[in-house]
């Protein structure tokens, strides 16, 4: 098995992910077998959040970073912009696979609730330290793993190898299942959805569990959403876990809407004010603001720089030309503007003022069914759909 390396880094991430109940005891065996480090390639980009850039760590140049990286409870960044590798130091564009958190990846797979006998397809390689862990607690023939980029494969089956482990690896879209190997008792997601195909239903048994990370285009966060298959096979419900935040699925990457493509009207056709605030709006980092105006405010992308309650938030419909500003200078209201066949800030607006007239509910309110006519999310149970629009 996996050569484990003596660096007290790895022993504190150990303690820390039991101490903090992330990983139950169960876990600690695969941990202590599969080094993280083992799936890393020799230059990996973390993100630092007091500067709010990408830094790099390199292996070769520098080791003793790299393995305090390797060992820390941080995403680590390791392809950008669909290349399987670089030639400099610099971050690419977009970041396009990672090794993710440690206290996430075992949260997911707790909350997967697998046991031996059991078998699972991984949606998403990636690097393959999940499969790996998977593999080592239920045996390579329970597992299989699909990735899209056909050089991430290739390294992944490359380290799993080296370690001694032999799950199934396909190259392909994961999104359309692995049809040769089901049915699977669970299929687990490590990319972030817009919509959720109903082949994933179709290839797990009846009162098997999918865990995906899901959301919408209003912004980047997702929440992991545990579905249920019902007996008949037809259809999968359950709830939204918490709130997390993965590399978007490639082929429902969001396009970034171009500023200057949708504002060439200024100021717009209609302006206003609000008594909403940045803070009303933004709300606390991962709560469950932006979650539910995506789903009240559907094809629709927006974007806040506030401070201080002062600041700008603008809004952009995907499915037209509509676009809204709301401009906070700190006094009691704020300057609106819109333009185009829909009111963005109005529905935005609406839809907070649905949220709170709620009770302000949490991610963990909410859940989803899935069938062959698509996704419908719900607050509470299924019983009690969102209102009419969102869907």
């Amino acid at each position: 098995m996996t050569t484990v390396h003596v660096r007290p880094g790895r022993g504190r991430l150990r303690a820390l992910l039991l101490d903090t109940g992330v990983m139950s005891p169960e876990w600690s065996g695969a941990f202590d077998a599969v080094d993280r480090a083992a799936f890393l390639p020799g230059r990996v980009w973390p993100f630092d959040p007091d500067t709010g850039r990408f830094t790099v760590a390199d292996r070769v140049t520098d080791p003793e970073d790299w393995y305090r990286r390797a060992d820390s409870n941080v995403p680590l960044t390791t392809q950008w912009d669909d290349e399987a590798a670089r030639v400099d130091d610099a971050p690419g564009t977009v970041s396009t696979s990672s090794s993710s958190m440690p206290s996430v990846v075992f949260s997911m797979l707790g909350d997967l609730a697998v046991r031996p006998g059991m078998s699972v397809l991984e949606v998403g390689t990636g690097t393959g330290w999940s499969s790996a862990l998977l593999a080592y607690r239920l045996g390579d023939e329970a597992v299989t793993t699909i990735e899209v980029d056909p050089l991430l494969t290739e390294q992944a089956r490359h380290r799993l190898d080296a370690v001694g482990l032999h799950p199934t690896v396909v190259t392909g879209d994961g999104l359309l299942g692995y049809p040769p190997r089901a049915l699977y008792d669970r299929v687990v997601v490590t990319c972030g959805l817009r919509r959720i195909p109903y082949a994933w239903v179709e290839q797990t048994r009846p009162r098997g569990l999918i865990l995906t990370p899901w959301g919408t285009d209003y912004s980047p966060q997702d929440a992991s959403v545990r579905l249920t298959v019902a007996e008949d096979g037809g259809s999968a419900s359950g709830p939204f876990l918490r709130p997390v935040q993965f590399m978007k699925a490639r082929s429902q990457r969001l396009a970034w809407p171009r500023h200057d493509a949708y504002v060439t009207d200024w100021p717009g056709d209609i302006a206003s004010t609000t008594t909403l605030t940045a803070d009303d709006l933004a709300g606390v980092a991962f709560g469950g603001v932006d979650f539910v105006l995506g789903l009240l405010v559907p094809d629709c992308a927006h974007t806040v720089d506030t401070e201080d309650g002062r600041g700008v938030a603008w809004f952009y419909g995907l499915g037209d030309r509509s676009w809204a500003v709301v401009r906070w200078a700190g006094g009691a209201s704020a300057e609106v503007y819109q333009s185009g066949p829909r009111r963005l800030w109005d529905e935005v607006e609406a839809a907070w003022h649905w949220w709170d007239g709620q009770g302000r509910p949490d991610v963990d309110r909410f859940g989803m069914t899935v069938d062959a006519d698509g996704q419908r999310v719900w607050l509470d149970s299924p019983e009690n759909p969102l209102p009419p629009h969102v869907q």
